[in-house]
């Protein structure tokens, strides 16, 4: 029991840090008039071919993506790029609200409507990269940067992406079905840890008046047991970090980077994430790193995970939906900027019971959708009236509670907009 809660913490202490990262990345992206100028060219090509080529292309969709064949046009219309649009309002909405990675949301959303699993995944991890790309902030942060763990990690990271890209795309080239099925089960497994979490910790809150996160400002500073372990481990090469924390500075064997660049990698390629939700657990808890070159290391992986794994995995294959992509990036942008602001007038309880609800919710939803997956492989037998049944639990729970969530979010900002520009006043 106890390694399953501090699994938790780990966890919700990694997308906390994704967070973090997507915010800094959309604040720096609509602070430069030239990264908006650039995120507006890019949806040159998708809006000139929409306009030459819509007809063709809207006669085609059904068999391609609906069909074994992969088909990742850069084409527009209203409807795909509006829905993408507030996909990504919401997911940005829950970033900046709740201070805790969004990205979980968007691969079901897109599975619950439709989309193929690794259309999905490859779709995310492009919009991610051109966020990545846009807001980068290496050059603030290069003082936090350790190269010879970037370096190392890199190996690692590089190397799980090749290795879960190539997982997605051959369950894919077997069966479409299974690997909608694989990508499901990863998504069940990861947001259960996250929604038993959520929402014990939010039901434990509302029971007490005051609430105290206690270490967190100190976190990393001190090395952990697990991370004493590890660093104990003498296999060279050995790489020095953290000079400016302890003298001499710490010293971790090569191949713990490797094996955790490896896992990282790997995840995102297959989830269709950056990956931060685990660097930040993994470096801090585990290998004893400290949190100020957690996160400059994080940020520099991410632009190259994301990067490798959109591009060499999935966009030479075909795997990514651009115009989704480029809505849930403006979506995005909008959405982190609201919620963080949305945070200095909403009592902390209620936007930890609304993380809790949003997490469950898409549990909840990758869980119904789960036994109509098996059913097509062959694995069990369900009634199909019991099927409906729990598509109609998981589709409509899941937007029901995103919606709600947003209509809220939204609510709260606009009727307190006096108290807000009064606070920026001061």
């Amino acid at each position: 029991m106890k390694f399953f809660r501090q699994l938790n913490q780990f966890m919700v202490a990694g997308a906390k840090a994704q967070a973090q990262w997507e915010l800094e990345m959309s604040t720096n992206i609509l602070k430069s008039r030239k990264r908006l100028l650039v995120l507006g060219l890019l949806l040159v090509p998708a809006i000139i071919g929409g306009v030459c080529f819509a007809d063709q292309i809207g006669n085609a969709l059904p068999s391609f993506i609906g069909g074994k064949t992969a088909y990742g046009p850069s084409h527009y219309t209203n409807l795909i790029f509006g829905a993408s649009i507030l996909v990504g309002v919401c997911a940005g909405l829950i970033t900046g609200c709740i201070g805790a990675g969004g990205g979980f949301i968007i691969a079901p959303a897109l599975m619950s409507v439709g989309v193929k699993g690794i259309l999905a995944v490859g779709t995310d991890l492009f919009h991610i990269f051109a966020k990545a790309i846009m807001g980068s902030v290496l050059h603030r942060k290069l003082g936090n940067i350790s190269v010879g763990l970037a370096v190392w990690f890199l190996v690692g990271s590089i190397t799980g992406s090749t290795l879960g890209g190539y997982i997605n795309r051959a369950l894919y080239d077997k069966n479409p079905v299974l690997s909608d099925t694989f990508i499901t089960i990863i998504y069940v497994l990861i947001l259960s840890f996250l929604a038993f979490y959520a929402m014990n910790d939010w039901l434990k809150a509302r029971k007490k008046t005051v609430t105290i996160e206690a270490g967190t400002k100190r976190l990393g500073e001190e090395i952990p047991p697990m991370g004493k372990r590890i660093q104990s481990v003498s296999l060279p090469p050995m790489i020095t970090f953290d000079e400016g924390i302890t003298a001499g500075g710490r010293k971790i064997s090569f191949i713990f980077l490797v094996i955790s660049g490896f896992i990282v990698g790997m995840a995102a390629a297959i989830m269709g994430v950056g990956g931060g939700f685990l660097t930040f657990p993994m470096f801090v808890y585990g290998l004893g790193v400290s949190s100020m070159t957690t996160v400059g290391t994080d940020i520099f992986q991410i632009v190259f995970t994301a990067a490798y794994s959109a591009i060499g995995q999935y966009a030479i294959y075909g795997f990514i939906f651009y115009t989704l992509a480029m809505g849930m990036l403006l979506g995005s942008l909008i959405g982190i900027q609201i919620g963080s602001i949305v945070t200095k007038v909403v009592p902390g309880i209620t936007i930890r019971g609304f993380y809790a609800c949003t997490v469950t919710a898409g549990f909840i939803n990758r869980a119904c959708a789960l036994p109509g997956k098996l059913v097509k492989m062959g694995y069990i037998q369900v009634p199909k009236n019991v099927l409906d049944i729990l598509d109609w639990i998981g589709n409509v729970g899941f937007f029901a509670i995103i919606i709600a969530f947003a209509l809220w979010v939204f609510w709260c900002f606009f009727s307190n907009l006096s108290v807000l520009r009064a606070e920026e006043a001061h």
